[in-house]
């Protein structure tokens, strides 16, 4: 009996630490166990055991919950950003509304369904990148057929023979460094990108910032050649010299009759360069030009043979209006027609008709005897010319 008891009070004394550090209440003696087999010394060294493994696990439980906790904070700090705050998922309001011990103990049922979201928006992004691929390599392609137009615009521009130092040479010079074209799709790729969040970005108005086709080829030139154009254009003179001024300086430089001049040549060469884009060039007709009174300002011989001939060098029909009665400024021109205005009384409209004074003091046309072009008289109508534009 006294070795039993002895041997009672050991045990009691080795549960004595567990029953300490346990939660549960030790197990009723009067249950159906089984019986220890081992000495109170073994017992005592694996209570030790059991001691260490307890505070082991307590410890790893305090570390896990304030993982959890940090965790939970950094979740709902993310979900709480001012970006997310036009958001309306399901899963962002109750990252944000819940309590935190609610939010840990559904992190599973919200960690799927972010799964799925990511797996969605993963194919969405993924097809909206091959959408920009798309729309970058063709505007880069555009960005390149643009700044081939302006060399175009540039060459085509070259002046006609028999005038002086200006021979061949470009009325309208473009010059701009080549742009890079490992680095063309990345700038106008970062276009693109600018644009489109400046679209989702709503001004206080409400109103959308523009971004039609023609701004956005234009944002894309202008990324594309980051150094800039230089455009200069020749300086029209009596003796035609070699002088170009940038075309911002034209209104300080430029008088009025060498402004228009300017502007005539530069039309024509814009014309010249809609027919070579349309293959029309061959046909030398690059339209036909209506001007408004010019020689009331350019009435010089040298700014009107100028403007005539750069306009048959490119294929341009120059017709002029006016009521100036000058012989000196119209003996620059091949053909005359005069008019006059007739009121219609009834209807309201006018018209322009030849002035049949004119007519009627004209000579009668040549005949076709006179074979011989000198011998026509001044003043004869001599031919019309029509040109049908092919269908």
């Amino acid at each position: 009996m006294n070795e039993a008891g002895e041997a009672a009070r050991a045990f009691r004394e080795v549960l004595a630490p567990l029953t300490a550090i346990l939660d549960n209440p030790p197990v009723d003696p009067g249950d159906a166990t089984e019986p220890y087999e081992g000495t109170p010394d073994a017992a005592g060294t694996a209570t030790g055991r059991v001691q260490d493994a307890l505070r082991t696990a307590a410890t790893a439980e305090r570390e896990s919950r304030n993982d959890v906790s940090r965790l939970v904070d950094v979740a709902v700090r993310h979900a709480s950003q001012a970006k997310f705050e036009t958001m309306t998922n399901v899963s962002r309001r109750a990252i944000v509304a819940l309590d935190r011990d609610q939010l840990a103990a559904r992190a599973a049922e919200f960690a799927t369904q972010l799964e799925q979201r990511l797996a969605t928006l993963t194919t969405d992004l993924d097809t909206a990148g091959q959408h920009r691929k798309l729309i970058v390599d063709r505007l880069a392609a555009l960005v390149v057929g643009a700044l081939k137009t302006l060399r175009t615009a540039s060459r085509l521009s070259k002046l006609p023979a028999g005038l002086g130092e200006w021979e061949g040479k470009e009325f309208l010079r473009i010059r701009f460094p080549e742009p890079d074209p490992t680095l063309l799709a990345a700038r106008v790729g970062e276009v693109i990108d600018d644009m489109s969040t400046a679209a989702s970005t709503r001004t206080s108005a409400g109103s959308a910032p523009k971004r039609d086709g023609m701004t956005l080829l234009l944002r894309s030139i202008e990324a594309a050649v980051p150094k800039g154009f230089t455009v200069d254009i020749l300086k029209p003179d009596a003796v035609l010299r070699d002088e170009r001024v940038p075309i911002e300086n034209m209104n300080e430089v430029f008088s009025g009759g060498q402004e228009l001049t300017a502007a005539i040549v530069l039309y024509c060469t814009m014309a010249a360069l809609r027919a070579n884009e349309r293959g029309q060039m061959r046909t030398r007709h690059s339209g036909v030009l209506f001007l408004d009174n010019p020689i009331g300002k350019a009435s010089a011989e040298y700014l009107l043979e100028l403007q005539q001939g750069v306009a048959a060098a490119l294929g341009v029909q120059l017709v002029y209006t006016t009521g100036l009665s000058d012989d000196r400024a119209l003996a620059a021109f091949p053909l005359w027609v005069r008019m006059r205005n007739d009121a219609d009384l009834r209807a309201g409209l006018k018209h322009i008709r030849v002035a049949e004074i004119v007519r009627r003091q004209l000579p009668d046309p040549f005949t076709e005897a006179e074979a011989n072009p000198d011998d026509i008289a001044p003043g004869t109508i001599t031919a019309t010319r029509v040109f049908r534009r092919p269908t």
